[in-house]
Formats: structure tokens, sequence, C-alpha cells
């Protein structure tokens, strides 16, 4: 079987829409998904997101961040551009780096219900010091929550590692 049929793409809104609108406040809601034609199969989907934004909960001042999200599918998948937009939603989010990872984490997980999933953000050193959270998680008692323990207790958490898998 190849391609999609338009049943399939229901609820898949953004993806070639001409009046794209950009959100400027937090807005998990933007978020679509579709499903996954291989649930059978476990492989990872990545995504490099180089131009992430948002507030210190302090000063107001912009940090900006790369952002690295991998994920096992299980049933559903996270659609590439209502993610974009999902991040962009972030540009006048005031929170911590740690605090809006856990949150994008927590959102692709509501969505999605991965099997697997990591979210780690490396943010524009300022004042001296970088600061590189790393969320994952994996469903308990399964094979993807050894995982998850295993790239934690291995600090498998450098780029060389990330980007060449």
């Amino acid at each position: 079987m190849t391609g999609r049929s338009q049943e399939e793409l229901t609820g898949v809104t953004q993806l070639g829409s001409q009046g794209t609108e950009y959100r400027f406040s937090y807005s998990p809601a933007i978020l679509e998904s579709f499903e996954n034609k291989h649930p059978g199969r476990d492989y990872f989907v990545k995504f490099n997101c180089p131009e992430f934004t948002s507030l210190c909960p302090m000063t107001g001042q912009p940090d900006f961040a790369t952002l690295y999200i991998s994920y096992i599918p299980d049933r559903r998948m996270v659609e590439s551009k209502s993610l974009k937009l999902y991040l962009f939603s972030f540009r006048n989010h005031g929170d911590f780096h740690e605090d809006c990872m856990n949150i994008i984490m927590n959102d692709l997980i509501a969505l999605m219900d991965p099997r697997y999933i990591e979210v780690w953000g490396k943010f524009t050193p300022r004042g001296g010091i970088s600061i590189d959270p790393y969320c994952n998680w994996g469903r308990p008692g399964t094979k993807y929550e050894q995982m998850a323990e295993h790239r934690l207790l291995n600090h498998d958490l450098y780029p060389e590692k990330v980007d060449n898998r």
C-alpha cells in the first residue's frame, strides 16, 4: 500500500495551508498527529530544531537553543509543520530551560503516546555557561523504560553520539 488516503489525512490541517497562523504564546492545541502505518516496527523519528527560542522568566531576555526530539512511535505520529508552529509558540513563553523541555515532552506524550521519547535542548551559552536539559520517557515495565534508564546511566547526551546513531 502506498500513499495516504484523504480519510487518513483527516485532522492534518496545517500542512499545505496557505493561511498559516503563527501563535505568539504557548499553544499545545496546535499540535496535530497522524496514524503510524508501521506500528509493529520499532524505529526512531528524529527532529533537529536549530531555531528554538523562549524567554527567561526573570529577565524576559530571549534564550536560544537547538532542540533534538527523538521518539519511537506507536499508533500516532506528530505532523512536522504543526510541531514547527508549536515550537514557535514558545517564542514569548517565559520559563526555565528545563521546564520548556519537560513541557514539550509532556505535550508530545499526550498527543501521541509514543513507546519512547527524548527531548534535549542545547542552549546557547549565556554568561559563560550553557544549559543542556535532557528528558526522556519510556513506557513503564517495557524495554523502552530500560532504554531510557540505559541512556541516562551511560550519559549518552553528546551531539556526536546523537547525530551519528
